[in-house]
């Protein structure tokens, strides 16, 4: 055994977190893209044939009231919120990422008052964050101005309305400083809405510390949800009366059954809400956020820590000089909780079709029990869910890495 895999043993033995493992539906490979897709509980698949089979198949319409399916974004909301450092009744569960920062950002601009044409956007966001701030802005009649986040205190004005920024960049793993951002972004006089995608569920957040206007997630990463399972949307309390939805439905009305023509906001978090929510996927995720009982934040994002540094230990042990390049800050306070290697273009890989050298690197990872992913046009992406993801699995990951780069 080598001394790195020993290491690897040692650090598992006391590993406070590693009985985790064990709520989820796991086998010999080595699964690092929890960041895109995380692993399925293993008690989920008995909530939700229960969900099927008793509250829909049996109780039908019933469970609207018997099955609390009318109260579970809300409930299912408070139970998101400790996990980005919230209290209760602030959150909403329901609809996509898109749908909500589309939510998030009109609300803001709407919120910023008169004068205030202007609508900042993270330059290295997911796309999609883009374009629906893109048409957002077009729709309240603001100019989009896409910065750096580095840029944004030089960039904010007397006409900045809302900023739109990602907690970590999902290429690169960097963490921005919500505090000091928001912060700045409130010096102006502007309203802060943040992405959460990939920090929830992996690294404290600290939305009601910070003083974070609106905030918007997806629940499928670190928190396990179930592919496509509904995101969520934060507004901070003092702004609940304010929060003006350009998507008013019915199931935020303040009288959903009076079925009025005229529309009337209910008060509190509800306003978020639009339509009928997607209670299977919804009660999946609820199920799915019973790992995290009795688990801390802090301890996870202890355990992240480890587990990227040890990771970058090892590849620089196991990799041939000059092969790949770590683009993820390797500060802990700039770091997620993945890491992003860049391939060297002097890799000698057959490239059938076009493909670049990074792809197919991760074709034949993937082949030999290391699942990561890849993004265009260079770039190996390996996401850390310390729930599950240990440390004889980092040292795997990276040994194999190291073979398959060497040639």
């Amino acid at each position: 055994m080598s001394e790195l895999a020993s290491r690897a043993s040692e650090l598992d033995a006391t590993d406070e977190l590693a009985g985790l493992r064990e709520r989820f539906v796991l086998d010999d490979v080595v699964y690092l893209d929890g960041n895109s897709l995380g692993a399925l509980p293993a008690h989920v698949p008995g909530r939700v044939e229960d969900v099927v089979r008793r509250q829909w198949g049996e109780l039908r319409i019933r469970s609207w009231d018997e099955s609390g399916w009318w109260t579970a974004p809300e409930r299912i909301g408070d139970r998101i919120a400790p996990l980005v450092g919230a209290a209760a009744g602030q959150i909403v569960v329901g609809d996509s990422t898109s749908v909500n920062v589309f939510k998030a950002l009109v609300a803001a601009v709407r919120m910023a008052g008169e004068g205030r044409d202007e609508i900042l956007v993270d330059a290295t966001t997911f796309p999609t964050d883009g374009y629906i701030a893109e048409s957002a802005a077009r729709m309240t009649g603001c100019t989009l101005r896409p910065v750096a986040p580095a840029e944004v205190g030089r960039a904010l004005s007397g006409r900045t309305a809302a900023v739109l920024l990602n907690h970590v960049d999902y290429r690169t793993g960097r963490l921005y400083d919500l505090p000091a951002l928001t912060a700045a972004v409130h010096a102006a006089g502007a309203i802060a809405v943040w992405d959460l995608c990939h920090s929830a569920g992996a690294l404290p957040v600290g939305l009601d510390e910070h003083g974070v206007d609106l905030a918007v997630g997806c629940t499928y990463k670190y928190l396990n949800g179930g592919p496509g399972s509904p995101a969520y949307l934060y507004v901070r309390r003092d702004l609940q009366d304010r929060f003006d939805s350009p998507l008013p439905g019915w199931n935020s009305h303040a009288e959903p059954f009076g079925m009025r023509p005229g529309y009337e906001p209910a008060s509190g978090a509800v306003r978020g809400r639009v339509g009928t929510p997607d209670i299977l996927s919804m009660l999946a995720l609820e199920a799915a956020l019973d790992v995290w009982d009795g688990v801390s934040v802090e301890a996870v994002r202890a355990k992240s820590l480890a587990l990227t540094d040890f990771f970058l230990e090892c590849v620089a042990a196991y990799t041939p000089a000059g092969r790949v390049e770590s683009v993820t800050p390797a500060a802990h306070a700039e770091r997620g909780s993945q890491v992003a290697l860049r391939c060297s273009p002097t890799l000698d890989f057959a490239r059938a079709g076009g493909t670049p050298i990074a792809g197919d690197v991760m074709k034949r990872l993937i082949e030999r029990g290391v699942v990561g992913d890849f993004r265009h046009p260079d770039v190996l992406r390996f996401g850390f869910t310390p729930l599950y993801v240990g440390f004889a699995d980092v040292e795997r990951a990276a040994r194999v890495l190291g073979e398959t780069v060497a040639g």
